[in-house]
Formats: C-alpha cells, sequence, structure tokens
C-alpha cells in the first residue's frame, strides 16, 4: 500500500508545477512582447518577465525554507494555456485583433498563477511555514496587480483597436 500522502506533500508537489510553470512563463514573455504591437502592452510584458525572475527566485528561496532542491514538476495545464497563446500569434499575426488576443492569453496564464499562489499561500498558513506566507503573498499580489493592468490595457486601448 502507497504511504498516506499529506498536505506537506501536496504543498511540495503544487509548488515544483508552480515552479515550472514560471520557468516557462519567463521564457514565453519576451515572445509575446515582441509579438505585441501596443507600446504599453509590449512595455508591460518586458516588466512582467523581471517580476517572474522574482517569482522564481521566491520559490527558490521557499523550496530551501523546506530543505528541498528546488524543483520543478511538468505542469500540462501552464503548457496548454502557452500553446493557445502561440497560437492567437500565429494565427493573428498582423491583425488589429492580435494585441487583444496576446492580453487574453496573458490573462489566462495570471489567472492559473493567482489560482496557484493563493491555494499555496493557504496551505503555508495551514501548516504554519510564516516565512513561505509572506513570500507566496507577495507573489499573488504581483500577478493580482498584473491582471489588473492587463485589463486596464485591453479596456483603454487593444479591444477598441480590435473591433
Amino acid at each position: 500500500m502507497a504511504a498516506e500522502k499529506t498536505l506537506d506533500d501536496l504543498f511540495l508537489d503544487t509548488l515544483k508545477d508552480i515552479y515550472y510553470a514560471e520557468k516557462q512563463i519567463v521564457k514565453t514573455l519576451p515572445k509575446m512582447a515582441k509579438a505585441a504591437t501596443s507600446p504599453e502592452l509590449k512595455a508591460g510584458f518586458e516588466q512582467h518577465a523581471e517580476e517572474t525572475e522574482g517569482h522564481i527566485e521566491r520559490l527558490e528561496q521557499i523550496f530551501e525554507l523546506l530543505g528541498k532542491p528546488a524543483r520543478a514538476k511538468t505542469c500540462d495545464a501552464i503548457l496548454g494555456i502557452i500553446e493557445e497563446g502561440k497560437s492567437i500569434m500565429d494565427e493573428y499575426k498582423g491583425t488589429v485583433a492580435l494585441d487583444a488576443g496576446l492580453v487574453s492569453s496573458a490573462q489566462a496564464v495570471e489567472h492559473y498563477e493567482m489560482a496557484r499562489y493563493g491555494t499555496l499561500k493557504t496551505w503555508a498558513t495551514q501548516l504554519g511555514m510564516t516565512d513561505a506566507v509572506a513570500l507566496l503573498d507577495a507573489t499573488l499580489k504581483e500577478e493580482i496587480a498584473t491582471d489588473k493592468k492587463l485589463s486596464q490595457v485591453a479596456t483603454s486601448n487593444v479591444n477598441q483597436k480590435a473591433a
């Protein structure tokens, strides 16, 4: 019979999942910035690429707090979301709808991250991991802020252009 799995195990598995996701995102954001036609959107993607480096560092600090190696575990969800974004970049290249599609793809990524970081923060609280809670909360706040910025770019600019 398999050993009993605990919340600690689930926390570590989910940490590996989001670590993998962030590593994929940091590789994808420069491509999205290059594809974007809106200067505001391009700058937003570039800024978030820098922030994402910080998210990776925070995750590495949490692995260290746990005394575990920082290891990624393939995250099929993020791969699917990124693949969808690549399809939009290919299918809408050179069209007025491209930036609106890029915002949509980026928000799908943000919402995935917000779900993961929110869950991890809740579990870290439950497990009494005070230092991890603070690190996860800092990243969660940045993801929420990025999502809000994307909504502003969409509603103030790229959606009208696409229509």
